[in-house]
């Protein structure tokens, strides 16, 4: 049985895309930190983010750097924080947390309940800025 997170990147569920390639998929959680925050996922479903191969690791690092960037551009924050935590969904994933101060990473927090066109909106606007960063 696929995880929900494999489903969202094959499209079966539907999610606010920020960046996707062949190896990974980005998307908005719908109960945010704060406005932005994103999950990374490798394509690839792995429980345990350390059973990824070293190169896979990598590469999803890597992946979730230009995404953090992007995250950047369109969100004022003062940096995009990463956690992994990993015991919700069985499926290896990097939070993307734009931060005005460590409180905004608290993972305890209350959620936000954003309007799913505020949602697109801003998932649109990290996809345009990561698409637009590809050449760079």
């Amino acid at each position: 049985m696929a995880t929900i997170f494999t489903r969202i990147a094959s499209g079966e569920i539907p999610s606010y895309c920020c960046a996707a390639d062949e190896r990974h998929y980005a998307f908005l959680d719908i109960n945010p930190l704060v406005k932005g925050h994103t999950l990374v996922i490798p394509r690839r479903e792995v429980d345990y983010i350390y059973d990824l191969t070293d190169e896979e690791l990598a590469s999803l690092h890597v992946f979730a750097a230009r995404v953090a960037r992007a995250i950047k551009r369109v969100i004022p924050c003062v940096k995009v924080g990463e956690a992994v935590l990993g015991l919700e969904v069985p499926h290896a994933h990097i939070h993307l947390v734009p931060m005005q101060s460590e409180r905004d990473m608290l993972f305890s927090r209350e959620k936000l309940s954003l309007p799913a066109e505020e949602m697109q909106a801003v998932a649109d606007a990290i996809r345009a800025e990561f698409e637009r960063g590809q050449g760079a």
